[in-house]
């Protein structure tokens, strides 16, 4: 090859391609070498202008055209009077470790660096420097070409800004985030659907061992911060030695359910289900479940996202349970009562009896020492009755000082075997608060059973009759003291 193709082929190369002479930097590492410098990086280090002394070194002696372009030169010589502008800042870095490899006389690397163009554009640049051969003793020939990979680093670090931002949202959501892996679970599945099986639900059913194996083939790949605190563990290993715990008991069926999704198509779903915190505390969790849409085919990468509605079940069955039950006596209240009475007049179980109970005394109480007298032995009537019905019988405060008892499947024999409890507990609730209020509970009570067939309401008007006949008794015993009944 001619020099004439040579230089042609350097001028033309579609990369920027610079000539050095290097010969003056191997001097200056000889002399250095003979003053007994052993480690260049700690040397230069030490003193950071003799990396400015080494550069002042190198010579250049040509540049290609793609070298003038990349670095917006007109000519080689106004690149040449303006190098300071092209390797500055922050390069030092870079220039260290491409002396340093010289210095270990590896005459042939590689480094990435910064350099800048004349009107001041940052470039990264892959250098890749070799001393050309038959030049390695006086490195007086040297070339250096530079590849332009700004767009790549640019579009790497926005890559990794971009991994970094979906990394902290995902490490500091409010909510816990689990990146599971269910290709296993997939596989199970595919399994079970080549051998024929079309009724999963049954098959589940038969075998509930097949759901056990697929919560277990489950890989969790990672969670976040809130699913720890959720938890309460202290890091990912401890939660993840304690997925057992976390995941039983109840879990089994939702699970099954949420297989059942995954075999019918369902790849995004969402449920309540319950969990275990590693303290042993029920957790109600809001779940929404996602396979990735580029991993519909191996369900390799899941999302799963649990939200803590425990404080939300809480509030819902305290609701529920204000909706049911007297504040007052927390027994069951007169809505419940209703209800539940046109529940066992349609189905039974029979027969049903009922005691009708009332309060004697509490209008007295209430006009002579106030009401919260009056609440605390309507609280006291609750303490009895409650204490002494058991299910499937149950007491409710149907009025001001009106009770009932209500006994399903109870005949008439049982019912009194129940209304004797209450007055022995009656007397024995009257010995406790003896020193205490001065007032003795005295109820009065009717009794009525009624027997398939029959009007549930017939029942309750006997009852309320028996009460009130009850509580006659109790008045004329009384020195004729008469209450009027609100």
């Amino acid at each position: 090859m001619s020099s004439t193709d040579f230089e042609s082929m350097f001028d033309f190369a579609p990369i920027s391609l610079w000539l050095e002479d290097y010969s003056g930097l191997k001097r200056l590492f000889e002399s250095w070498r003979r003053d007994g410098v052993v480690d260049l990086m700690e040397h230069l280090n030490a003193e950071p202008q003799r990396v400015r002394e080494c550069m002042a070194q190198l010579r250049v002696l040509s540049v290609n055209q793609s070298t003038l372009t990349m670095l917006g030169a007109a000519s080689q010589a106004e690149l040449l009077s303006r190098l300071d502008s092209v390797f500055r800042d922050d390069m030092t870095a870079s220039v260290i470790y491409e002396l340093d490899q010289l210095w270990r006389e590896n005459l042939c690397f590689d480094n990435q660096t910064v350099n800048y163009a004349l009107d001041g554009r940052r470039l990264d640049v892959h250098v890749r420097v070799r001393v050309l051969p038959g030049y390695e003793a006086s490195w007086d020939r040297v070339l250096v070409s530079l590849d332009d990979v700004t767009a790549r680093v640019r579009a790497d670090r926005l890559r990794l800004e971009s991994e970094r931002y979906a990394r902290g949202l995902f490490d500091h959501s409010p909510v816990s985030l689990w990146v599971e892996d269910f290709s296993a679970v997939k596989g199970l599945l595919d399994d079970v659907r080549a051998r024929g099986i079309r009724d999963f639900a049954t098959f589940i059913k038969v075998h509930p061992e097949f759901v056990t194996r697929c919560m277990r083939e489950i890989r969790v790949v990672d969670v976040n911060r809130e699913t720890l605190r959720m938890f309460g563990a202290t890091d990912k290993a401890t939660l993840l030695e304690n997925i057992a715990h976390i995941f039983r008991d109840e879990m089994h069926d939702s699970f099954a359910e949420q297989l059942q999704d995954l075999w019918e198509g369902k790849t995004q779903q969402q449920r309540e289900v319950v969990n275990y915190a590693l303290s042993g505390d029920l957790v109600n969790i809001h779940m929404q479940f996602a396979v990735l849409e580029d991993r519909l085919a191996t369900w390799d990468l899941v999302l799963v996202s649990l939200v803590d509605i425990t404080a939300r079940k809480k509030a819902e069955a305290y609701l529920e349970y204000l909706g049911k039950h007297d504040v007052l006596t927390q027994l069951r209240n007169r809505t419940y009562y209703t209800e539940e009475l046109n529940r066992l007049s349609r189905k039974g179980p029979w027969p049903v009896s009922v005691l009708a109970i009332d309060l004697n005394g509490l209008k007295p109480v209430n006009d002579e020492e106030g009401h919260a007298a009056g609440d605390a032995l309507l609280r006291r009537v609750g303490e009895v009755l409650s204490k002494a019905v058991d299910p499937p019988g149950w007491p409710a405060r149907t009025g001001g000082d009106e009770f009932a008892v209500v006994l399903p499947k109870t005949d008439e024999r049982a019912a009194e075997a129940t209304r004797e409890r209450i007055v022995s507990m009656l007397d024995l609730n009257n010995q406790f608060y003896a020193g205490q209020s001065g007032h003795a509970l005295k109820l009065a009570i009717g009794l009525a059973t009624c027997e398939a067939g029959e009007q549930l309401d017939g029942a309750l008007q006997r009852a309320d009759r028996a009460m009130y006949e009850d509580k006659a008794n109790y008045y004329r015993e009384h020195d004729g003291e008469r209450r009027n009944k609100r």
